[in-house]
């Protein structure tokens, strides 16, 4: 008995120094540049006193670093977030700066495996330095620590979701690019590698921000979902995203109980849509009064803002909405939109999502700089995802939806259930001014009066862009009226979502993380 106690007191002499990390002036630093330590973080975010460490006693294998290098600089194990269980990790700044070492990635690989193995959401809390150096120098060196074969083949077995809280680098943005959401704490950097290698390696010189800052990601890169003021702010987007996904991918995301009548009335929408169809308007006050209690998430908001990607519920079922925003670009997509689009649709596929796409578009955005940005290759891909995708789908044509793009918002033909229109709705393969100055451009400007002649030509070219010659020909299936889209969409759900059609194919879930 008196050894045992003996043992069991030296156990909890070495836990406590484990939980110190890298030890106190590290922790103190941390503290001093406003920022939590990697157990810090998963307390404020796990529910309380659900977390369960594992591999607290680890250390660095590098010899007479024992001592300074509890964790290895990475925080793992399992706990429950809102009450539903899953792997947790943290990368810990406080431990030779969170950078990897061989104990580190072994962590990560086991924790990785457990999380996919036992069907667990993943959260990764990320800030850290990337490969350690010199751990990771010589061919002996480097050639078991390249890019973790897990990461690349979960295949959305499990939603995976990442903050990053501080500078990282390597490591931490692998994972964060990887996974099916993240969002970023505004004044960190996320990039390949930080400023100081940056200048080593080419003269570039760049504060953290300007490489991979918050507004780079969200204007250029669409490598993140979201972003935070606080790490407060990081935690619960995250958790709000994560009560739209199931526990993994064997399951459908949980019915949301509410009381909002299912064939509710939307009269609202009378007075949101503009009398004269070039006007503009806010898309999300449509959505807002058609899906659950008005509450909806968006995905990816400071990114791509032509097109809309949403999380909501109709009648408690979670939906995913794919729709064009008219106050910006005049709901027109560009490269980033159909970049978004084509993430959105596979993770959508991948986790039993329905879709619900809502049209108010006058065509892509075209121009050279949307050609240099692959244009033509990215309106495919999102045609690709569109065609692979099968869960049910809903398309709905608030207002005008002109050339391919109204395929790509999957219109008649592009695999939709069903495929509705507004009366207010415009269909046709360009709006009649843009026809006209293209087939009699010349001829308008020999005229002498070019105004008058346009006008007589814009008469002549009056084709019918309404939506009832679509619908006499059952090349939609309906014209609704507006403010019956609400009861609509929840029937529909009620007649798609059977016990064949309840969980998709997950042709998708192979499909990149980026594009």
């Amino acid at each position: 008995m008196e050894l045992l106690q003996k043992l069991s007191k030296d156990l909890q002499e070495r836990k406590e120094a484990a939980l110190l990390g890298g030890g106190c002036d590290k922790i103190a630093a941390q503290h001093e540049r406003g920022l939590l330590t990697a157990r810090e973080r998963i307390e404020k975010f796990a529910d309380a006193g659900s977390f369960m460490e594992l591999g607290m006693l680890n250390t660095s294998d590098v010899k007479g670093t024992e001592h300074k290098s509890y964790g290895d600089g990475l925080i793992i194990g399992v706990g429950k977030v809102n009450g539903r269980s899953a792997v947790i990790q943290a990368g810990d700044k406080t431990v030779f700066a969170g950078t990897e070492g061989a104990v580190h990635m072994r962590k990560s690989k086991s924790i990785h495996e457990f999380a996919v193995k036992n069907g667990l959401p993943m959260f990764a809390l990320h800030e850290g330095g990337g490969l350690r150096m010199p751990d990771g120098m010589g061919s002996d060196g480097f050639s078991d620590k390249l890019f973790p074969r897990e990461m690349l083949t979960v295949h959305r077995q499990v939603p995976t979701m990442t903050s990053i809280l501080g500078d990282s680098f390597g490591g931490p943005t692998w994972t964060a690019v990887s996974s099916d959401f993240v969002t970023q704490l505004q004044g960190t950097c996320m990039a390949i590698a930080g400023p100081r290698m940056l200048e080593l390696a080419n003269g570039q010189r760049m504060i953290p921000e300007e490489l991979g800052g918050v507004d780079i990601h969200n204007r250029f890169t669409g490598q993140i979902d979201d972003d935070g003021a606080t790490e407060e702010e990081c935690f619960d987007q995250m958790k709000t995203f994560f009560s739209y996904m199931p526990q993994n991918s064997g399951e459908r995301p949980q019915m949301r109980r509410t009381n909002d009548d299912p064939y509710r009335l939307v009269d609202e929408v009378f007075n949101i849509l503009p009398q004269q169809n070039n006007r503009v308007y806010d898309m999300k006050k449509i959505i807002e009064t058609i899906v659950d209690d008005g509450i909806f998430y968006e995905y990816q908001r400071k990114f791509g803002k032509g097109l809309i990607t949403s999380f909501a519920h109709l009648n408690g079922h979670v939906v995913g909405i794919i729709a064009n925003q008219p106050n910006q670009f005049a709901g027109a997509p560009g490269p980033h939109e159909c970049q978004k689009a084509t993430e959105f649709i596979c993770l959508c596929d991948s986790y039993h999502i329905p879709l619900i796409f809502l049209h108010d578009t006058p065509g892509f955005r075209i121009s050279s700089e949307a050609e240099k940005a692959k244009m033509p290759t990215k309106i495919m891909v999102w045609n690709q995802a569109l065609a692979l995708s099968t869960v049910p789908k809903i398309s709905v044509v608030i207002r005008k939806s002109i050339g391919a793009a109204y395929g790509n918002m999957c219109g008649p033909g592009m695999g939709g259930d069903l495929v509705v229109a507004w009366p207010s709705a415009e269909i046709n393969f360009t709006g009649p001014e843009v026809g006209v100055n293209v087939v009699f451009g010349r001829e308008l400007a020999r005229s002498e009066n070019p105004s008058e002649e346009r006008k007589k030509l814009l008469e002549l070219w009056s084709f019918d862009s309404s939506p009832y010659k679509a619908a006499a020909k059952h090349l939609i299936d309906d014209v609704i009226q507006p403010n019956e889209t609400r009861k609509f969409l929840c029937q529909s759900l009620e007649y798609l979502l059977t016990s064949k059609r309840e969980k998709s194919e997950r042709l998708l879930a192979t499909w990149p993380t980026g594009i």
